[in-house]
């Protein structure tokens, strides 16, 4: 793939996401200043997730059928709407529309672009270097979003955090996804994937009788978990301790700094990485970090927490797509990225409120042990999830079209 076309969807990348990213640190902190309950805070996080679990099936097969710039066009559309409406109207209930736009077009561009990818790299190496410069994208944008988010909040009005800073933060929000648009629109559609006449019809939970398959989106769903509590916990403890709305976009913009960093390095070194070993011991040292996290009380010691996770975090997305591109047959990777977008997001929805549940209940550190918990004893499926041979891309090719998927 063209060290040119990848730099155009990473940025793509970076430009949507940005505005997802932006708008679920500035849409919380505007509900908890307006008087909203930790509980309600996690209602408006899950809504970011919910369109997803609708939307990542039909939005994977539309990427199957129409390819890249179709469902990203769309998308940059939803997120501009969605983003613009929350400036006229900064209310929850809109607040609570915005979360579903800007979350929503986000997964169905993220399909979109990694499902691009993944067709047009060769060989199980360059799906890992491939996977590990689009996910800069991500880690790029979670620093963007929140970071001027929080600058716009506590300095565009005329008194930090008042309701012009954060219209302002909005404004920004909607017109960045314009930048997706721009970047992608230049890019080099592939060509159809051929499909065996007669093939008998195929169904999204066929993906699943792979164990491969099932043990990665048990992997994948312990993961995502993390980043979820730390999305959630920070910015309620942030306001807990009296940190501005700068601090807190600071503290997650360090995590995704430290998340973009490892994703630069990790290209370097992809033909010596193994997806299964740096999945495994990615979990080991999120599972010590959460049991820490609770006792910092400074911006610096959160700071330091969140470079350490966003390292360990970081470095699993690529490790993920590389394998799940690697087991499923190429005519399907648009519907199993939609597959795996739905499962993590669904429990994106639950888990929020879960945690506004607890948080409320008993206080949020017991949310980060919890999580600690589960991420650690997800660590020995992630040791075994491993592909049959290097070779997984070509096998699954080899599978599609035996199977007429």
């Amino acid at each position: 793939m063209k060290g040119s076309e990848l730099t155009r969807l990473i940025a793509g990348h970076v430009f949507l996401h940005a505005c997802m990213a932006g708008t679920r640190m500035a849409a919380p902190l505007l509900a908890l200043h307006q008087g909203y309950s930790p509980l309600a805070v996690g209602v408006l996080l899950a809504l970011f997730s919910l369109t997803q679990v609708f939307l990542a099936l039909p939005a994977g097969r539309y990427a199957d059928k129409y390819g890249l710039k179709r469902p990203v066009g769309l998308a940059v559309a939803a997120a501009t709407v969605g983003a613009g409406l929350a400036v006229a109207f900064p209310v929850f209930p809109v607040l609570c529309f915005s979360a579903l736009m800007t979350g929503g077009a986000t997964g169905a561009a993220s399909i979109a672009l990694q499902r691009h990818v993944g067709r047009a790299a060769q060989g199980a190496t360059e799906l890992k270097r491939v996977f590990s410069w689009l996910a800069i994208g991500p880690a790029a944008s979670n620093f963007l979003g929140p970071f001027v988010a929080g600058l716009l909040i506590d300095h565009a009005g005329a008194v930090a955090g008042d309701i012009t800073g954060y219209r302002a933060a909005f404004l920004m929000m909607a017109v960045v996804p314009l930048g997706t648009w721009f970047a992608v629109r230049g890019a080099r559609e592939l060509g159809p994937v051929a499909v065996v006449p007669g093939a008998r019809t195929t169904r999204v939970w066929d993906l699943l009788h792979e164990p491969l398959m099932r043990r990665l989106m048990l992997v994948n769903w312990c993961l995502s978990s993390c980043w979820d509590v730390h999305t959630f916990v920070v910015p309620v403890i942030g306001h807990e301790r009296g940190f501005s709305a700068s601090v807190i976009g600071s503290i997650l913009g360090a995590f995704a700094i430290a998340a973009a960093l490892v994703r630069v390095v990790m290209p370097v070194f992809a033909s010596r990485l193994h997806e299964h070993v740096v999945v495994a011991w990615a979990m080991v040292l999120t599972a010590v970090m959460f049991a820490v996290y609770p006792f910092m009380q400074t911006p610096l010691a959160m700071g330091v927490c969140s470079v350490l996770l966003g390292v360990a975090l970081g470095s699993v997305q690529p490790m993920i797509m590389s394998t799940l591109h690697q087991i499923t047959p190429e005519s399907r990777h648009g519907e199993a990225l939609g597959l795996r977008l739905m499962a993590i997001n669904a429990s994106s929805v639950v888990m929020p409120m879960l945690f506004g549940t607890v948080g409320a209940a008993v206080g949020v550190s017991v949310v980060f042990w919890t999580v600690g918990v589960v991420v650690g004893a997800g660590a020995r499926p992630a040791w075994l999830l491993r592909p049959a041979s290097s070779t997984g891309h070509h096998h699954a090719n080899v599978k599609a079209r035996k199977t007429g998927g």
